[in-house]
């Protein structure tokens, strides 16, 4: 149909003379979004990805439990039930006869098999031992520093509480890996510390200047790229020497982590920086005399912030996970240290596996930390990207 039949298109114009001076009324939900910062920008977006908001909660909780170890264990480290060797775990219950009772186990009995050399433990219907909250137990020193014996939960007096079952000493697993998370969350934690640092400041340099810097910056990064990461991770560890504490130790397999770590940081502020370094602002504060440790560090690092934060947060996981290959392989951390890897070391005998599973419960934690890590770093990057 031709233009000629279909009339007259209308045409919506607002015929009142235009008035300069008045300005466009915002409404209060406009004018708190056009008002917020990039930080805030950034939350609004990851409150909206509901499972990087439930891994934050998640991994909040973790580093929270860091802090209070002691109280969260219901057995002290080093406590030894000699006489529950392997002992199964024991299950929460909260009916006994048809009748509500507070939370409780059944006590074990146990028989050796002579045939297999097996303890056979058998949880024992008469042997009620309800859980104690809020009460004294095994004694321990808080934080190394101060004596203390209040836990959160215990077992009832004369009772056992084996929730994750004992390992080959009698020593009850669930605490272990209570008082493991603190060491393998802060190795991952001073690690990237570390990490953070070299490679802010090398990709910086190599990004700002350029040129010769650049290309000696960037055969580096492919030097130390081209070994394979595990290996390298073990000759290092391997030449710690032996005779060093355990917290010496602890902090030389965290300075291996951080400093072989840093490379795919600073490549990522290298190419931010070789962009924005052409952009107007950069300039500006060129031409009115500011120094590049300035313009780097006040104008150009702080536009990128966000991507920095969500790419350290995606490095963590691997520096978990190399802390704990490197202690099941016997290179990492070793006892009296406790750690996720050190526990699992116990992991090692095929044999041992088969016969008392629930000696792998450290890989548990390992898998829903990094997991948490990795969904929890990918809605910070989707927050951070000011294209979504």
């Amino acid at each position: 149909m031709s233009s000629a039949r279909r009339g007259p298109v209308p045409h919506y114009v607002n015929k009142a003379p235009f008035d300069p001076n008045v300005t466009e009324v915002l409404t209060p939900e406009q004018e708190r979004y056009y008002m917020a910062t990039q930080w805030q920008l950034m939350w609004w977006k990851l409150r909206r990805h509901r499972l990087a908001v439930i891994s934050g909660a998640v991994l909040a909780f973790m580093y929270f439990s860091v802090v209070i170890s002691e109280l969260l264990a219901p057995y002290a480290l080093s406590t030894r039930n000699t006489d529950f060797i392997y002992a199964p775990p024991q299950g929460i219950n909260l009916f006994h006869d048809g009748e509500f009772v507070s939370p409780f186990v059944y006590g074990l009995d146990y028989e050796l098999n002579m045939e297999t050399l097996k303890r056979e433990y058998t949880p024992n219907p008469d042997k009620v031992q309800p859980i104690r909250f809020f009460c004294f137990g095994d004694e321990y020193k808080f934080w190394g520093a101060f004596d203390g014996s209040f836990h959160i939960f215990c077992p009832a007096e004369g009772g056992t509480l084996f929730l994750l079952g004992t390992d080959r000493l009698g020593r009850d697993i669930l605490s272990r890996i209570v008082y493991g998370t603190r060491v393998s969350l802060t190795v991952g934690l001073f690690g990237i510390i570390i990490s953070f640092v070299i490679g802010i400041v090398v990709g910086g340099l190599a990004g700002y200047y350029g040129g010769w810097i650049d290309n000696l910056t960037q055969r580096i990064i492919e030097i130390i790229r081209s070994f394979p990461e595990l290996p390298l991770w073990m000759a290092l560890s391997a030449a710690l020497p032996v005779t060093w504490s355990p917290i010496l130790v602890y902090f030389g397999i965290t300075l291996i982590l951080g400093m072989l770590d840093w490379t795919g940081l600073a490549r990522a502020v290298r190419s931010k920086l070789l962009s924005l370094r052409e952009e107007d602002f950069a300039l500006a504060a060129q031409l009115m005399g500011a120094k590049p440790k300035r313009i780097i560090g006040r104008h150009l690092l702080p536009s990128f912030m966000s991507h920095l934060i969500a790419s350290a947060t995606l490095s963590i996981p691997s520096m978990i996970l190399g802390e704990t290959a490197l202690s099941f392989l016997g290179l990492g951390l070793r006892p009296p240290i406790t750690s996720w890897g050190v526990l699992l070391t116990e992991a090692q005998n095929i044999n041992a596996v088969e016969l008392y599973p629930w000696i792998m419960a450290p890989v548990v934690p390992v898998i829903i930390v990094v997991l948490a890590f990795n969904f929890f770093g990918d809605g910070l990057r989707d927050a951070a990207d000011p294209y979504r």
